[in-house]
């Protein structure tokens, strides 16, 4: 149990009252003491347990905030001591500054689990000058473009591309994926990512306030500032219940004595009831079990954007997928090139003059293809004078006048140009120039090898599952068929999504959409939880997402359902519980069953509870 200096401090302050209790209860006994010896007797032990609490409780009214839970507890145990209560007048300071630093504790576990996240980025970067020359400057000072080195042992400080080397990666703490990622030249890699091995000579590729692992620590900071409908409803119920208690408190006190006479009784039993209707248990615990997750899954590899979307994510009924790069890997292989009228690598050099300057897939694929044969992309680009991209149909250029098209069957059909019927079971894009049909190029994607137990685990969890593509039918239907998704839509444009969504929202759950955080912004942020996988790179994923992976692990879809419904299933536990036992303990009270011990238990005692089952969020 690891406690910083002003908690260890009030861990010894509580031993000493405790300590003082006792000696003053053993001398009570001996002495027997008159009202003023006996207060003077146990006045050490009260002010040394209570002397934070009725501080903070004058400080709170001189700022007008008067119905506190320190309020209630400083007035239960003056009245007590003045009753001649001493011993459970400091008894109520005592166990409520255990609770406090159980509260604290817990709290700070939860914090520490955040800001462990902070250091996945080391302060400096070992820069190398175009002379060979190595320096360290700050990190923040690095710019994109700078050359570094990264040694094994060392956390990468910045995003960037490898130059030279090669080496594993742990890249657990932004992932939450344990095994090692091999990497070389030509690799991208993320800040925070640790090298287990090799010399690393890496290119930044953005500075580091916009790095993967910085937009992590923003994210997480930033929901746990920002409060759940659950949470927000215990923080609202407090500001009205406390002056509705102590009002009933006061009642209590002075109405029946008027009827049935015996003040002093009617006065402690008004006292037991303001020290049990203290509302820490779930003032406390509520928060903490959104803030433990948060911090929790982080570590995992899940990232929360606010607690809205653990509150919605327990309540998913549909989870509607995205398919390349979601579902399948999205790294697209060439299967057939079939020219007409035309060589293949002349239709390959086509397809690569029109899908210069896309971050799609298939043009990513096309590029590379033209690369291998020879192609010059520099020279391509060199001799482009108009390039457009036709969202969800593909893109056209102008070449040295002539017009290239590439792209899906309604495209070419747009532009009158005439394709063979053809029945393709795979991704195709069709390729013309100058309005004459040139050929077809087919490509497969593999899926992912987790996707088919990610699609079983939801099912397993209560959560049905959609598939939504902009291929072709039969390409679409042949990946639902080998993940068992019985519903699917395809050749959708990302607009598209968003409607066909709609169709799919289910009555009395949640929708959840998941994509791969570039193309799905739309779906993203139209849906009651947006899931971006390995978006942690782009604008849009952070902006549209309410959860984002920053692996591309399906399999963290159905974790990510099944904490927010362990977080949700603690915050209704200590919701629960705790007024229960209020209720319980507050009838009792008023009928005189209740002593200021019973009433310390009522109120601490389910405040630790609630506090000890809230922290397993953490874990």
């Amino acid at each position: 149990m690891k406690l910083s200096r002003s908690q260890k401090r009030k861990l010894y302050e509580i031993l000493g009252a405790a300590a003082l209790l006792i000696a003053a209860v053993i001398l009570s006994a001996i002495l027997k003491p008159t009202w003023w010896a006996a207060i003077l007797l146990y006045l050490p032990a009260f002010v040394l347990a209570g002397h934070e609490t009725i501080t903070s409780a004058l400080r709170n009214i001189l700022r007008g905030q008067v119905f506190d839970e320190h309020f209630l507890m400083s007035v239960a145990s003056i009245a007590a001591m003045i009753l001649g209560e001493h011993a459970e007048a400091v008894g109520v300071l005592l166990f409520g500054a255990l609770g406090e630093l159980f509260e604290s504790y817990a709290i700070s576990s939860a914090r520490r689990s955040v800001k462990a996240l902070a250091k996945l980025c080391p302060d400096t970067v070992r820069v190398v000058s175009p002379d060979g020359n190595t320096s360290e400057i700050a990190a923040e000072t690095a710019e994109a473009g700078t050359v570094f080195l990264v040694a094994a042992g060392e956390r990468i400080p910045l995003d960037g591309i490898i130059l030279e080397g090669e080496a594993a990666l742990d890249c657990a703490a932004l992932t939450g994926e344990s095994l090692p990622v091999e990497v070389e030249a030509g690799h991208e890699v993320a800040a925070g990512a640790i090298n287990l091995s090799g010399l690393l000579k890496i290119r930044a590729l953005r500075p580091a306030k916009e790095s993967g692992a910085a937009r992590i620590i923003a994210m997480v900071e930033d929901a746990s500032a920002k409060k759940a409908r659950s949470e927000a409803f215990i923080t609202k119920f407090a500001r009205y219940y406390t002056p509705i208690v102590v009002g009933a408190a006061l009642l209590l006190a002075i109405v029946p004595p008027l009827i049935f006479g015996g003040f002093t009784d009617w006065l402690y039993r008004a006292l037991n009831f303001l020290v049990i209707s203290c509302p820490c248990a779930l003032v406390i615990s509520v928060p903490l079990t959104f803030f433990g997750t948060i911090g929790g899954s982080a570590r995992r590899g899940i990232l929360f954007k606010d607690n809205y979307a653990i509150e919605n994510l327990s309540a998913a009924k549909i989870a509607a997928f995205d398919k390349t790069g979601t579902l399948t890997e999205g790294h697209l292989s060439i299967d057939q090139i079939r020219p007409v009228s035309c060589t293949p690598n002349e239709l390959i050099a086509y397809a690569a003059a029109a899908e210069y300057g896309s971050t799609h897939p298939i043009a990513k694929t096309v590029l590379e293809a033209f690369e291998g044969i020879g192609g010059v992309i520099g020279g391509v680009a060199e001799q482009l004078s108009q390039s457009t991209e036709l969202r969800g149909r593909g893109r056209t250029c102008s070449l040295g006048g002539v017009i290239i098209a590439a792209g899906n069957r309604k495209l070419l059909e747009e532009m009158g140009v005439q394709i063979p019927s053809t029945e393709e079971n795979t991704t195709v894009i069709y390729v013309s120039v100058d309005g004459q049909y040139r050929g077809s190029i087919t490509f497969s994607d593999r899926i992912k090898a987790d996707s088919a137990e990610a699609i079983g685990k939801l099912r397993n969890v209560g959560v049905g599952t959609v598939m939504l593509s902009g291929d072709n039918r039969n390409g679409a239907e042949k990946v639902a068929a080998q993940l068992g998704i019985s519903r699917f839509g395809w050749g959708l444009l990302p607009e598209e999504k968003v409607t066909a969504l709609e169709s799919y929202r289910p009555e009395g759950g949640k929708l959840i959409f998941v994509g791969d955080g570039i193309n799905d912004a739309p779906s993203l942020a139209a849906t009651d939880v947006g899931i971006a996988m390995g978006g942690i790179g782009s604008d849009a994923a952070i902006e549209a997402a309410d959860v984002v992976l920053p692996g591309d692990n399906p399999l963290k879809v159905a974790e990510a359902v099944r904490i927010s419904k362990k977080a949700m299933a603690i915050a209704k536990q200590n919701i629960v519980f705790a007024i229960g036992i209020k209720v319980l303990f507050l009838i009792l009270s008023a009928f005189g069953l209740t002593n200021m011990w019973m009433s310390v238990f009522a109120d601490v005692g389910v405040s630790v509870l609630a506090i000890l089952n809230a922290m397993r969020t953490l874990k």
